[in-house]
């Protein structure tokens, strides 16, 4: 077993490893979809029954689905709203497979044109579900002509130019557009007011991610004992597309050991190996809050500030990382900048220098929690 330990060690270091395992800094980051994770759709539920999870969301739209395939209509337009990796494309895709209707799918930085759109348009038939990611980016002019396609199904179309131009109104067939955003703030009021079900996702309990990493398990034709799957639930930050890629290099973990089943012993030091905390933080998680403690005081601390030093974007800071460590109760957003709480004092092992001092680093501090877990060479030899 040591020498199986030794290949799978040496295979994380060498110079021509797969992409796959040369970085693992993304590994909880649900904003970004890996090409692999796409092409493995089987894991994505095709019908409502089987997508668990956002209970109220999925009765509610289970009523409005067959209210509409009864009448044999469109089903009124739908804006999913919510983070990244809980399962809004999913849902609009299972959407269209309930209905027995057509599915088109893009999203708003692809449309760089109105001609783009109209493109789409031209070629959907009658009660095709047209899904449009990210629709908080769309451009102001395609979400004009948006707004006529939704409301009469009819596309205006400039023919011609200067005095000579003139609109022809295009016909559509009835169809039900679904957008889907992370920023709901950043949907524009006359686009919003358009959408009739307008569902809010929430993140997943450990519970629900446990269930959903026993069915992505039984799949992918591998074992996991329900103590690994509640621990891997509880370190997938309330995202099934966390969850699943964490039971993905679990998985990995337990072939190379030479088991068969995931064990919670698995899953503990391969967090560790993956820099992945008790709450699902991974490294970036901790710098954040390291940096605002170390460089800022604990904080306040403007956002452009703090994004310049951790070196990541304004956006991804606001969209992906807060919102956890806000849910986390280790972040605060107040009027004057960001801020970390007592209890992120207290995930990293730190004093609140407020109080009588600070007893660590970054690095000592960001290993706190990763300190109790069973080292991969004393678990797989």
């Amino acid at each position: 077993m040591a020498k199986d330990f030794n290949n799978f060690d040496n295979s994380m270091n060498v110079g021509n490893a797969s992409n796959e395992y040369k970085d693992f800094s993304h590994i909880v980051r649900a904003d970004i979809s890996d090409g692999f994770e796409d092409s493995d759709s089987s894991l994505r539920p095709k019908k409502l029954n089987d997508f668990l999870g956002q209970t109220t969301v999925k009765n509610n739209l289970s009523t409005f689905i067959q209210a509409a395939r009864d009448r044999q209509e469109p089903l009124d337009h739908v804006l999913l709203i919510g983070p990244p990796g809980l399962g809004k494309t999913t849902l609009a895709q299972i959407t269209a497979n309930e209905l027995g209707v057509d599915f088109k799918v893009t999203s708003a930085p692809a449309l760089d044109k109105p001609k783009d759109l109209a493109g789409i348009l031209s070629t959907i038939t009658e009660r095709t579900v047209f899904f449009i990611d990210e629709i908080h980016r769309l451009k102001p002019a395609i979400e004009e002509m948006l707004y006529i396609a939704m409301e009469d199904f009819e596309l205006d179309w400039i023919i011609g130019q200067g005095a000579a131009a003139r609109t022809v109104r295009i016909p559509l067939p009835p169809f039900t557009l679904i957008g889907a955003t992370t920023k709901a703030g950043s949907v524009s009021s006359p686009l919003r007011s358009r959408f009739g079900i307008i569902p809010r996702f929430e993140f997943y309990s450990a519970e629900e991610l446990a269930k959903i990493i026993k069915r992505s398990a039984n799949i992918l034709n591998v074992g996991v004992a329900d103590d690994a799957a509640l621990l891997m639930a509880q370190c997938s930050r309330g995202t099934p597309r966390v969850a699943n890629r964490v039971l993905r290099r679990m998985r990995d973990f337990t072939q190379v050991a030479g088991k068969d089943v995931i064990s919670k012993e698995i899953v503990e030091a391969g967090l560790k190996r993956l820099e992945i905390d008790n709450l699902g933080l991974e490294k970036a998680d901790r710098d954040i809050l390291l940096s605002i403690i170390n460089n800022f005081g604990g904080g306040p601390v403007g956002a452009e500030t703090l994004a310049i030093s951790i070196g990541e974007s304004m956006d991804t800071l606001e969209d992906y990382y807060e919102p956890y460590l806000i849910q986390c109760g280790l972040l605060q957003r107040t009027p004057r900048g960001r801020m970390v709480t007592e209890k992120a004092y207290l995930h990293l092992g730190l004093e609140n220098r407020c109080s009588g001092g600070n007893s660590g680093t970054g690095s000592s501090a960001g290993a706190g929690n990763l300190n109790g877990q069973q080292s991969l060479f004393e678990l797989f030899v």
